[in-house]
């Protein structure tokens, strides 16, 4: 069982890797059909998209066939994070999307003169993402730790942002369609961060076996003094 066992968990470690690296790769795209404007660019994230579900699908299955398998609990722990962590992956891709038809729409249109700029958004999240997805590949829980607090800080741009956003809307009213598409664009960047933080938690709960969630738990727990 253990020489069918193994070569499954190393399996089911690559395909995370794989799809982990089109999601990465997708929301990039998505970033560069924006500032381009480039309307074939948003086309080829939506293949990408249904790529990234098909992984989703197929790292669905490989873990469940494993989980019947009696695993330690070290091995139970990698299997159930491999579950959330596509899971989030899955639906970063879907973000990577919905930004994607937004640089469709407003390639359609012509560019309005916002006092904002995607990079002030997208830099960091896509910063968190690559942190969050190398803390994974090293298996470096405090990496993650140091990573979740950032969510804060991206939703508080965000927020500025959006606020930028909104007060041009209501200064120039044949703008609102076009602004809502930044709108979404930008709501789906700060959800990016929010899935990096996730991923980052399950690092944390890979790492430690302590699940960090909703804890605002920032820092490894103390041991005890010898007795």
């Amino acid at each position: 069982m253990e020489n069918l066992f193994e070569p499954g968990m190393q399996h089911l470690r690559q395909q995370i890797l794989l799809m982990a690296g089109r999601a990465n790769a997708a929301v990039n795209l998505a970033i560069q059909a924006v500032l381009r404007r480039d309307h074939d660019l948003a086309l080829q994230v939506k293949a990408d998209d249904l790529l990234i579900d098909r992984l989703e699908v197929r790292i669905d299955e490989l873990a469940i066939h494993l989980l019947t398998q009696a695993p330690l609990a070290k091995d139970l722990r990698f299997i159930t994070s491999a579950l959330r962590i596509t899971q989030n992956l899955e639906r970063i891709g879907d973000e990577a999307a919905k930004i994607a038809k937004r640089a469709r729409d407003l390639s359609r249109e012509p560019a309005i003169p916002l006092q904002v700029e995607i990079t002030q958004l997208a830099v960091p999240a896509v910063a968190m993402l690559n942190e969050a997805l190398d803390a994974f590949v090293q298996e470096d829980p405090a990496a993650a730790r140091a990573l979740i607090p950032r969510d804060r800080e991206l939703d508080a741009q965000f927020h500025q942002m959006e606020a930028v956003v909104i007060q041009h809307m209501r200064r120039h009213a044949d703008d609102i369609v076009r602004c809502v598409h930044w709108l979404v664009a930008l709501k789906s960047l700060e959800r990016i961060g929010d899935h990096a933080t996730n991923i980052a938690e399950e690092v944390v709960f890979l790492g430690e076996a302590r699940d960090v969630r909703h804890t605002g738990i920032k820092q490894p727990p103390v041991p005890p003094p010898p007795s």
